[in-house]
């Protein structure tokens, strides 16, 4: 984890973490690490100022052998919880819209059909999207529902051989162009929430009852679009309820499994961030010499290692305890809470370091920057983390 420039060499390692890796683990860094150098960076501050994803780069991405991350079977690479993190840290290292791209359909698309899917369901979807041939999204999130998305209130009304939707979603990642979208929403039966998946007609448009749009306007994520969807006499074939979801309990289910590596992502920011900043204050001459020489610029250095290093050995050891199946939801939100928190500080310092340059798009500081303001609060917002880590410290819930 090193990179090397005219200046003194970064070390991004301090602590050696690279020598717990199995050879499999790096020759998967060297793949998307290589992927994303001559795929994503040449590419990704022009599509993050035209606010549209580079749709281009999915062949490549298709054949690096990481679309569908932990998945066994079904065309899908079956990674380790440690591996699923590693991906997620290099491509969020490049871009963290791309990242976005394979977590939303990776991780919560394609997660949720092959944790609730029944066998037929996980044949249908599960190798096309493997693929990427089709493309995935997961609609929870609702206009008046983030963080309470437990009270959705999207219904799913049984109507002989299939269910009809009602409803809104909003901030829906991939929701106006995937070709499989997961819809939850409450049966009105039992008053349960459940997965229904919605597919694309022959003809590439959506079924009627269907209305997705970009959200515009945004200062970060730019490169991936969020959909705000109006859902109104949706008709979905009832063989298309995914058939193990019965509960809300599924949702938690699937954002417990991705929590994890949503805090791999915040390392994967601030590694760039930190690797960018250490190595532009060496190169950078003020007052006759470079800024590196300054103590509060070695100071801030040192105390940025330190929160990457603190990170660095919190999602590896996250990562450890998933893949023994010992990792807990508290745990998990832990990990996300404190790296959204200090990935977000980081890179906020690493903008300071660069002074009026970490502005511009070409120094990559600026994209990862407003990134963090976007991962600090997805999946859980950092506060809502630290409630579900008191209730566990206090047995107490602050919950309303």
């Amino acid at each position: 984890m090193t990179i090397t420039t005219t200046a003194h060499p970064v070390d991004t390692d301090f602590y050696q973490i690279g020598d717990l890796l199995g050879d499999d683990d790096r020759n998967l860094i060297t793949r998307v690490r290589g992927f994303v150098d001559s795929e994503v960076l040449p590419v990704i501050n022009e599509h993050w100022e035209l606010a549209d994803f580079p749709y281009q780069i999915l062949p490549a991405l298709g054949e690096l052998g990481i679309v569908g991350t932990a998945i066994q079977g079904y065309g899908c690479p079956g990674l380790t919880r440690l591996q699923t993190g590693l991906v997620a840290m290099e491509l969020s290292r490049g871009d963290g819209s791309v990242n976005t791209l394979n977590a939303v359909h990776s991780g919560l698309a394609m997660g949720s059909i092959a944790l609730l899917g029944d066998d037929e369901q996980k044949q249908r979807w599960l190798p096309e999207m493997a693929a990427l041939r089709k493309l995935g999204a997961f609609a929870l999130t609702e206009p008046e529902h983030g963080s309470d998305s437990v009270a959705l209130e999207t219904t799913a009304r049984r109507e002989g051989d299939v269910y009809v939707i009602d409803g809104a979603k909003r901030w829906i990642g991939l929701g106006h162009v995937a070709d499989i979208v997961i819809i939850w929403a409450r049966d009105t039966a039992d008053s349960k929430v459940k997965a229904f998946v919605l597919e694309k007609n022959a003809d590439g448009g959506y079924p009627d009852g269907y209305e997705a749009e970009a959200i515009t306007g945004k200062i970060a994520k730019r490169a991936i679009q969020q959909a705000h969807i109006e859902i109104s006499g949706l008709r979905i074939p009832a063989g298309n309820k995914l058939a193990k979801s019965s509960s809300f309990r599924d949702v938690s289910a699937i954002l417990n499994r991705t929590r994890s590596t949503v805090a791999w992502e915040a390392l994967g920011h601030a590694l760039a961030a930190y690797e960018a900043a250490a190595a532009y204050v060496q190169e950078r001459v003020q007052f006759g010499k470079p800024i590196a020489s300054y103590q509060l610029v070695q100071n801030k250095l040192a105390n940025m290692l330190a929160d990457l290093t603190a990170m660095q050995l919190l999602c590896f050891r996250t990562a450890t305890l998933q893949d023994e199946g010992r990792l807990t939801n508290e745990q998990a939100s832990l990990a996300k809470m404190f790296t959204g928190e200090h990935a977000r500080a980081l890179c906020r310092d690493a903008r300071d370091l660069l002074g009026g340059n970490g502005l511009l798009l070409e120094n990559h500081v600026a994209r990862h920057l407003t990134d963090m303001e976007v991962v600090h609060t997805y999946e859980g917002t950092d506060f809502i983390q630290s409630l579900i880590i008191g209730r566990q410290i206090t047995g107490i819930s602050a919950f309303a």
